[in-house]
């Protein structure tokens, strides 16, 4: 059997990859190498992955349906599939609306297509996001809250995905788990994201950008327990129940909010140096809080995050700086 990992290049792909090798599947990792952030770094991600037994890379668009329909004819018994390009980031898609539109909706229906096409197909798993939440107040943030008001067009795509994921289980019985990860960092992580974005702030004494007056407090989740989350879900292909089709939705969070003065402290100790701070207004599409109900994975997945901040952010340091020779 062979899993196919789209998005094999980027943070949480690259690690799912190796956590897939490691454990003696075989794996077609999928991936555009675009320029949203530096190639390098994903050419550095997959450096460790090519040359392991078990591995084989394409470098595809996931919205280019011929490639994609290829990719699955030449790759054998793919019957799993784990679906994680996308076009990231809340900021970006209020400037670059089509991108989102071609990788994250028109990207979707590719693999579900090829997906239920494929005889003897078992699962999908894919990336949604905490962003579906829209500016819900309601907190802990579960599953069976609200999620028609999306407040960025990133987050509007990734709730457009798990409607068209859960009509193809209907119309198709097609098993899919959409996973709604909640403010993924870690070794190897997105240099667009908060931990990177402060920490080559605070080494190059750049100013680092505090939105909400720094008033704002997320769920940091370290990747390893995201990783975790993400092969129990594979493992557990979903079933009819009740009348209802064979999909699943789940949150990926740390199930513990941090302030994000905290989550720079923290950097700021594991690298002995302080931050200078520039307090800026709510950004728009942005919100002031995110925090994951868990139970439901804990109880279907029995997941389980074990990583507090005061732990990952360390870890996280110690690889930037091995990273950048520092």
């Amino acid at each position: 059997m062979t899993i196919l990992v789209t998005g094999a290049a980027g943070f949480i792909g690259s690690h799912l990859c190796l956590q897939l090798l490691d454990r003696g599947e075989h794996v077609v990792g999928v991936d555009n190498l675009n320029d949203y952030y530096d190639v390098a770094l994903k050419r550095a991600r997959l450096s460790l992955l090519e040359g392991r037994k078990g591995f084989r890379f394409y470098r595809a668009d996931i919205s280019d349906e011929s490639a994609i329909s290829g990719i699955f004819n030449n790759s054998g018994s793919i019957r799993k599939v784990v679906h994680l390009a996308a076009q990231a980031g809340v900021r970006y898609s209020i400037e670059n609306p089509m991108a989102y539109v071609q990788s994250n909706l028109l990207g979707q229906m590719v693999i579900l297509e090829q997906c239920r096409r494929h005889e003897k197909f078992e699962h999908l798993v894919y990336a949604s996001s905490s962003s579906v939440y829209g500016a819900n107040t309601k907190l802990p943030l579960a599953v069976t809250d609200r999620v028609d008001r999306p407040i960025s067009l990133y987050a509007a795509t990734k709730r457009s995905d798990e409607l068209m994921s859960y009509c193809y289980s209907h119309l198709y019985k097609l098993p899919a788990t959409g996973l709604r990860f909640f403010t993924v960092y870690g070794p190897w992580g997105r240099p667009d994201m908060a931990a990177y974005l402060f920490t080559e702030a605070i080494l190059a004494g750049r100013s680092i950008k505090l939105f909400n007056n720094g008033d704002m407090k997320r769920d940091f989740t370290y990747i390893d327990d995201i990783i975790a989350g993400v092969v129990a879900a594979l493992e557990r292909a979903p079933t009819p129940d009740d009348g209802e089709p064979p999909h699943r939705l789940y949150n990926l969070g740390n199930n513990h909010p941090e302030s994000l003065l905290r989550f720079v402290e923290l950097l700021e100790g594991a690298l002995g140096r302080k931050s200078k701070r520039e307090l800026l207004p709510l950004q728009l599409g942005d919100v002031v809080q995110t925090y994951a109900d868990i139970e439901t994975a804990r109880h279907d997945l029995g997941f389980e995050p074990t990583t507090p901040i005061d732990e990952g952010v360390p870890r996280f340091v110690n690889w930037f700086l091995d990273y950048h020779g520092g």
